[in-house]
């Protein structure tokens, strides 16, 4: 695989990286919906299970941000050791 194809297919992993934690920020969203709703219910069985998945969708998106970091990083210094980056000119412009 070439230099620029591997850039590519990075930053294709990037986006679904990103792609990624918008999904699971959903499902957190929809989680908290739920817990919110279940106040007035109070069911017990909701009230047992719902935080243990608050919980993991919110260590989930701290993992995959981190990850997001990380791989940027990783990403950033591809192009900075194979001079992918943009050139003077294009700068420039």
């Amino acid at each position: 695989m070439e230099k620029l194809e591997k850039l590519e297919a990075m930053d294709k992993i990037l986006r679904e990286l990103e792609d990624l934690k918008n999904s699971e920020t959903s499902v957190l969203k929809k989680v908290a919906q739920i817990e919110a709703e279940n106040i007035n219910l109070g069911i017990g069985l909701l009230d047992k299970t719902l935080p243990d998945i608050h919980e993991h969708s919110d260590k989930s998106i701290e993992a995959i941000d981190s990850l997001l970091i990380s791989f940027t990083e990783h990403r950033d210094k591809f192009v900075k050791d194979n001079n992918l980056g943009p050139k003077e000119d294009e700068v420039a412009s």
